[in-house]
């Protein structure tokens, strides 16, 4: 399904505006999707890394209690970090989907479309959230088989879902502004691995930012992964361990929703680069 736009969808119709905008931009999510219900296998392979990162390195270091975490044990603060990297990873790969849309002349049909480049990039953003949620899915179901408490408060997941789903859309916008720049996959993909780590280790994911030496607070505190994982712990996991060096749910959620309003406005203005 193209997304298109109908007599009553077109600007200064009668189903023009921000209806138009959420019909168009579901339109481009739910394609990118439909990729996924016929090839489910990238999710199986994607599960193997969050199992390796609990069960092999959680376990250890758990065991060897080298890390200071505030009273609660070690996987369990692990836990949330580990369900960020997996948002991360999936994430920071989706702009991949472009460059495949450029080979095959599909972005050229998206471009001559009346739809707004900002939905475009929204749509593609957003199928990248739920494929983030499947996957943190099977991380918060291995946490459980691994006997990790957790907290089940429908507002507390509701608020981790948000997380989640904001997270993946900004990574994924950031994915998309890179493929939109490098337009090959072999660059792309050597841009992502190089992206993913330094992501994933300046961050909270694995150990407190106490820790972490002075310059490496400050990267920390401007990397937006940082406030997706202080959020996923202040929601799920009991006091005390929700409150190992929590930044403050406002300021998660806040960071995020800038961070991602920003690079969207970018992958907008870079997403007609892809064609050229």
């Amino acid at each position: 399904m193209w997304p298109t736009a109908s007599a009553e969808s077109a600007p200064g119709g009668r189903g023009g505006g921000a209806a138009a905008f959420a019909r168009q931009t579901f339109a481009v999510a739910e394609m990118e999707l439909r990729k996924l219900r016929r090839d489910p296998t990238e999710l199986a392979t994607r599960a193997v890394q969050p199992i390796l990162w609990l069960v092999v390195f959680g376990e250890v270091m758990a065991r060897a209690r080298l890390i200071d975490t505030g009273g609660t044990s070690y996987l369990a603060f692990l836990v949330p970090g580990v369900l960020a990297q997996s948002v991360l990873f999936i994430a920071i790969f989706n702009g991949i989907s472009v460059i495949w849309e450029r080979d095959l002349g599909i972005i050229h049909k998206f471009l001559a479309s009346p739809a707004p480049r900002t939905a475009l990039v929204l749509g593609k953003a957003l199928s990248g959230g739920a494929r983030a949620l499947v996957q943190a899915i099977v991380v918060l179901l291995l946490a459980v088989l691994l006997g990790v408490r957790l907290s089940w408060s429908p507002l507390h997941l509701s608020g981790a879902v948000a997380l989640v789903l904001l997270g993946a859309m900004v990574f994924s916008s950031f994915s998309l502004s890179v493929a939109c720049i490098v337009k090959t996959r072999e660059r792309f993909m050597g841009v992502g691995q190089v992206l993913t780590m330094p992501l994933f280790f300046a961050s909270n994911a694995i150990y407190p930012t106490s820790l972490m030496p002075g310059w490496l607070k400050v990267v920390s505190h401007l990397n937006p992964l940082t406030y997706q994982i202080d959020g996923l712990r202040a929601l799920l996991l009991p006091v005390p361990a929700a409150t190992v060096a929590h930044i403050g749910l406002a300021s998660d959620y806040g960071v995020l929703a800038v961070t991602l309003l920003a690079l969207v406005a970018v992958a907008a203005q870079l997403y007609p680069n892809i064609a050229r």
